[in-house]
Protein backbone atom coordinates (compact mmCIF):
# COMPACT_ATOMS: atom_id res chain seq x y z
CA UNK A 1 0.00 0.00 0.00
CA UNK A 2 1.43 3.46 -1.30
CA UNK A 3 2.07 6.22 1.92
CA UNK A 4 -0.69 9.16 1.41
CA UNK A 5 1.14 12.82 1.40
CA UNK A 6 -0.89 14.26 4.47
CA UNK A 7 -1.81 17.02 2.58
CA UNK A 8 -3.97 14.94 0.19
CA UNK A 9 -6.01 13.53 3.04
CA UNK A 10 -9.61 14.28 3.65
CA UNK A 11 -9.93 16.89 5.88
CA UNK A 12 -6.95 19.05 3.79
CA UNK A 13 -8.87 18.95 0.76
CA UNK A 14 -12.18 19.56 2.44
CA UNK A 15 -10.35 22.78 3.79
CA UNK A 16 -8.84 23.66 0.10
CA UNK A 17 -12.25 23.86 -1.41
CA UNK A 18 -13.97 25.33 1.45
CA UNK A 19 -15.75 28.33 -0.54
CA UNK A 20 -14.97 30.65 2.91
CA UNK A 21 -11.27 29.56 3.12
CA UNK A 22 -9.06 32.37 1.98
CA UNK A 23 -6.07 30.45 -0.31
CA UNK A 24 -4.26 32.52 -2.71
CA UNK A 25 -2.59 29.93 -4.99
CA UNK A 26 0.16 32.36 -6.09
CA UNK A 27 1.61 33.18 -2.68
CA UNK A 28 5.22 31.55 -3.90
CA UNK A 29 5.51 33.21 -7.38
CA UNK A 30 7.93 36.32 -7.83
CA UNK A 31 4.92 38.45 -8.40
CA UNK A 32 2.78 40.50 -5.52
CA UNK A 33 -0.63 38.28 -4.85
CA UNK A 34 -3.56 40.55 -4.56
CA UNK A 35 -3.54 40.28 -0.49
CA UNK A 36 0.48 41.71 -0.93
CA UNK A 37 -0.20 44.98 -2.78
CA UNK A 38 -0.64 47.79 -1.19
CA UNK A 39 -4.36 49.29 -0.99
CA UNK A 40 -3.47 52.29 -3.70
CA UNK A 41 -2.06 49.99 -6.52
CA UNK A 42 -5.00 47.57 -5.75
CA UNK A 43 -7.20 49.15 -8.63
CA UNK A 44 -4.64 48.73 -11.59
CA UNK A 45 -4.59 45.15 -11.08
CA UNK A 46 -8.06 45.00 -10.19
CA UNK A 47 -9.47 46.49 -13.72
CA UNK A 48 -11.34 44.42 -15.75
CA UNK A 49 -12.15 44.77 -19.90
CA UNK A 50 -13.63 42.72 -22.10
CA UNK A 51 -13.01 42.97 -25.92
CA UNK A 52 -15.34 41.79 -28.68
CA UNK A 53 -15.76 41.51 -32.12
CA UNK A 54 -18.33 41.86 -34.18
CA UNK A 55 -18.51 42.28 -38.01
CA UNK A 56 -19.22 45.96 -37.41
CA UNK A 57 -16.71 47.38 -34.39
CA UNK A 58 -14.00 46.29 -31.65
CA UNK A 59 -16.12 46.76 -28.25
CA UNK A 60 -14.46 47.10 -24.91
CA UNK A 61 -16.18 46.66 -21.71
CA UNK A 62 -14.25 48.07 -18.51
CA UNK A 63 -16.27 47.41 -14.91
CA UNK A 64 -15.61 50.96 -12.99
CA UNK A 65 -18.28 50.43 -10.45
CA UNK A 66 -18.05 54.27 -8.76
CA UNK A 67 -16.01 56.25 -10.61
CA UNK A 68 -17.51 59.27 -12.91
CA UNK A 69 -16.98 59.48 -16.41
CA UNK A 70 -14.79 62.80 -15.88
CA UNK A 71 -12.36 60.80 -13.87
CA UNK A 72 -11.65 58.45 -16.56
CA UNK A 73 -9.66 59.37 -19.91
CA UNK A 74 -9.93 57.35 -23.16
CA UNK A 75 -7.02 58.29 -25.38
CA UNK A 76 -5.73 56.94 -28.39
CA UNK A 77 -1.58 57.03 -28.58
CA UNK A 78 1.03 56.36 -30.84
CA UNK A 79 0.58 53.55 -33.49
CA UNK A 80 -3.28 52.58 -32.68
CA UNK A 81 -2.78 51.93 -28.72
CA UNK A 82 -5.87 52.50 -27.15
CA UNK A 83 -5.35 53.66 -23.31
CA UNK A 84 -7.71 53.75 -20.50
CA UNK A 85 -7.14 55.16 -17.71
CA UNK A 86 -8.61 56.57 -14.43
CA UNK A 87 -8.35 57.04 -10.78
CA UNK A 88 -10.78 55.44 -8.52
CA UNK A 89 -10.20 57.89 -4.79
CA UNK A 90 -9.52 56.63 -1.37
CA UNK A 91 -12.53 57.05 1.30
CA UNK A 92 -12.10 59.72 3.10
CA UNK A 93 -10.81 58.24 6.96
CA UNK A 94 -12.45 59.43 10.07
CA UNK A 95 -9.86 58.87 13.59
CA UNK A 96 -13.32 57.20 14.76
CA UNK A 97 -13.69 55.21 12.12
CA UNK A 98 -12.88 51.34 12.64
CA UNK A 99 -12.53 49.17 9.29
CA UNK A 100 -13.09 45.40 9.53
CA UNK A 101 -12.52 44.75 6.11
CA UNK A 102 -10.88 46.44 2.92
CA UNK A 103 -12.04 45.00 -0.37
CA UNK A 104 -12.98 47.47 -2.85
CA UNK A 105 -10.29 49.21 -4.38
CA UNK A 106 -8.46 52.44 -5.26
CA UNK A 107 -5.55 53.95 -6.86
CA UNK A 108 -5.18 54.66 -10.73
CA UNK A 109 -5.62 52.29 -13.37
CA UNK A 110 -4.47 52.65 -16.65
CA UNK A 111 -5.00 49.34 -19.62
CA UNK A 112 -3.48 49.24 -23.20
CA UNK A 113 -4.84 47.64 -26.46
CA UNK A 114 -2.85 47.49 -29.54
CA UNK A 115 -6.07 47.86 -32.01
CA UNK A 116 -5.67 46.09 -35.23
CA UNK A 117 -5.15 47.65 -38.81
CA UNK A 118 -8.80 47.31 -39.80
CA UNK A 119 -9.85 50.00 -36.62
CA UNK A 120 -11.32 53.48 -37.64
CA UNK A 121 -9.17 55.17 -34.91
CA UNK A 122 -11.16 58.82 -36.27
CA UNK A 123 -14.35 57.26 -35.49
CA UNK A 124 -14.20 56.02 -31.57
CA UNK A 125 -16.75 56.55 -29.62
CA UNK A 126 -17.06 55.54 -25.89
CA UNK A 127 -19.80 55.98 -23.56
CA UNK A 128 -20.60 55.17 -19.72
CA UNK A 129 -23.51 54.17 -17.85
CA UNK A 130 -24.16 51.89 -14.73
CA UNK A 131 -20.96 51.89 -13.77
CA UNK A 132 -19.59 50.55 -17.24
CA UNK A 133 -17.52 52.12 -19.72
CA UNK A 134 -18.11 51.04 -23.07
CA UNK A 135 -15.74 52.16 -26.09
CA UNK A 136 -16.84 51.05 -29.46
CA UNK A 137 -14.29 51.35 -32.52
CA UNK A 138 -15.37 51.16 -35.72
CA UNK A 139 -14.14 48.48 -38.49
CA UNK A 140 -13.37 49.42 -41.56
CA UNK A 141 -14.01 46.85 -44.56
CA UNK A 142 -11.47 44.64 -45.05
CA UNK A 143 -11.03 43.87 -49.07
CA UNK A 144 -10.45 40.58 -49.97
CA UNK A 145 -7.97 39.64 -52.56
CA UNK A 146 -8.76 37.97 -55.66
CA UNK A 147 -8.65 34.20 -55.18
CA UNK A 148 -6.64 34.14 -58.51
CA UNK A 149 -4.22 36.70 -59.32
CA UNK A 150 -2.05 36.22 -62.82
CA UNK A 151 1.58 37.11 -63.06
CA UNK A 152 2.65 38.23 -65.75
CA UNK A 153 6.57 36.47 -66.37
CA UNK A 154 9.41 38.49 -67.56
Amino acid sequence: MAMIPSFFNNRSRDIIFDPLFSFDPFKDFPFPSSSLVPRENSAFINTRIDWKETPEAHVFKADLPGIKKEEVKVEIEDDRVLQIRGERSVEKEDKNDRWHRVERSSGKFLRRFKLPENAKIDQIKAGMENGVLTVTVPKEEVKKADAKKTVEIS
